[in-house]
């Protein structure tokens, strides 16, 4: 029966291509969460009343984050295909998909850590600097814990922007559900495969959004 309504969706390669969409995200997620909370952290600690308060730091920083976060996707992945062709040996495939998911993710995502550390309640941080706590003691024991809720609900939210962008590169060869709805689908009209990888996409998405909720609210009652 199910032939009868996609007659032209192979089970293979539909497997195949959620796979590499699944590994794209995950692998881009986890280094968009460290970079990006590097950054954010840089931002919020050398803003005004950081820690780390330091004006030129704090611009240079911030007009990284800026520019690169202006920069539309597909434009992105053109610019840094020198770079990942240097670091991958090639322009094609999942792997070369994930420098550019990378640094389109984490300018966005460390923007949203700045918000998260700014929620952070001040009196807290002042507490630990009143007991002589250091700056690495401030930062994981207080200001990243504190903030752990919405760092998580900020990376599942950059998460599902980042399955976006793994079917936006799939448009030049990457790999994934993007990569199969548009060169068998679209381009072969073969519009089930479309409406496959279209429904596919939906669901990680859902499952995404679903472990993030429950990872935000466990930790908000702690």
């Amino acid at each position: 029966m199910l032939n009868d309504f996609f007659p032209n969706v192979r089970m293979e390669d539909m497997i195949t291509a959620t796979n590499e969409t699944l590994y794209m995200t995950l692998i881009s997620v986890a280094g968009t969460f460290i970079l990006g909370i590097l950054l954010g952290l840089l931002l919020y600690l050398s803003g005004p009343g950081g820690l780390w308060q330091n004006k030129v730091v704090n611009t240079i920083t911030a007009s990284v984050v800026n520019i690169f976060r202006a920069i539309p996707f597909i434009i992105l992945i053109l610019l840094l295909f020198p770079f990942t062709d240097f670091l991958v040996g090639t322009i094609r495939g999942p792997n070369a998909a994930l420098p550019a998911l990378i640094i389109g993710g984490a300018p966005f995502y460390a923007r949203l850590v700045e918000i998260a550390l700014k929620e952070v309640e001040k009196g807290v941080v002042e507490a630990a600097k009143a007991m002589g706590a250091k700056s690495s003691t401030i930062i994981f024991k207080v200001l990243l814990p504190e903030s752990m809720p919405a760092l998580i609900s900020g990376i599942t939210v950059t998460a599902i922007a980042l399955i976006g962008y793994t079917a936006v590169a799939g448009a030049i060869g990457s790999g994934g559900l993007g990569d199969f709805a548009y060169f068998y689908g679209f381009q072969r009209s073969n519009f089930d495969v479309v409406f496959i990888c279209t429904v596919l996409i939906i669901i990680i998405v859902f499952i995404f959004q679903f472990i993030g909720d429950y990872a935000s609210r466990k930790l908000d009652k702690r």
